[in-house]
């Protein structure tokens, strides 16, 4: 008994540590920046998606920024872009919760920081590839069963709209990071679904507590919205606050 009592013990140290020291970490990082209104923060292109005039092919992409204040320590914000092929702009489509409907599809800045955070590039595919996914995401998007609601935490927020996307579409391949909190909300009604990246699968409890388990993903346990996992095809550690902490994943993808 006192072997186990010392097992439990340890596991659940190093649980907490893993948790709590990436948080701190995180925290210390986001608190020891200048922190202006969001109103007064850029919102411009970072240049990470090609100008329309520059690349006649069809475009997906798929980007994450961390939250602008004390959220950005723990969080980021998720959303799609698309452009059809000789089309002159891009559509983007979120989920913001100040916007009526919470859903929205714009020609907003397909690249912009958020809140004066940069985005992260996640998924980039062109060609007939991302042309056959185009019309597919606006359907989806259309069709979204949790547009008229946001809650913030554990869901459905805006990475819980990417993560239904990527559900429906595992031909977009797409591996959201451990900082998308929201991405395990499958629904009120379901305990099994697809992993995001359609490689796997996960088990879910409102996106409160969780397990994944998928090629592209690896092992992830989500706890209270929060994740903690091993990609051991590309080798990582994912950990709350901190993300991604390893072998970066590949976002390119160009067919034919």
């Amino acid at each position: 008994m006192t072997g186990r009592r010392r097992v439990f013990r340890f596991s659940a140290l190093l649980l907490a540590a893993l948790v709590l020291l990436p948080l701190l970490a995180s925290g210390v990082s986001v608190a020891t920046q200048e922190q202006k209104h969001w109103s007064a923060t850029r919102w411009d292109s970072t240049g990470l998606a090609p100008a329309p005039d520059a690349e006649p092919a069809a475009v997906v992409q798929v980007y994450a920024a961390r939250l602008w204040g004390w959220r950005g320590a723990f969080a980021v914000h998720t959303w799609i872009v698309t452009k059809a092929a000789g089309a002159d702009h891009y559509t983007r489509y979120e989920v913001v919760r100040w916007s009526s409907p919470v859903l929205r599809i714009s020609r907003r800045t397909p690249d912009g920081h958020w809140a004066g955070n940069p985005p992260e590039l996640l998924r980039d595919l062109r060609g007939p590839q991302a042309a056959a996914l185009i019309p597919q995401i606006a359907a989806l998007a259309e069709t979204y069963p949790e547009r008229g609601g946001y809650t913030i935490w554990p869901g459905p927020n805006s990475n819980s709209f990417t993560a239904h996307i990527a559900r429906e579409l595992p031909e977009l391949g797409l591996q959201l990071p451990p900082t998308a909190i929201g991405k395990d909300w499958i629904g009120r009604d379901r305990l099994l679904a697809p992993a995001p990246s359609g490689t796997g699968w996960q088990v879910s409890l409102f996106g409160l507590a969780g397990v994944t388990a998928a090629a592209r993903e690896g092992l992830e346990l989500n706890l209270l919205g929060l994740t903690i996992g091993l990609d051991i095809l590309q080798p990582a550690l994912k950990l709350p606050g901190l993300g991604r902490v390893g072998r970066p994943v590949a976002v390119r993808e160009t067919a034919g």
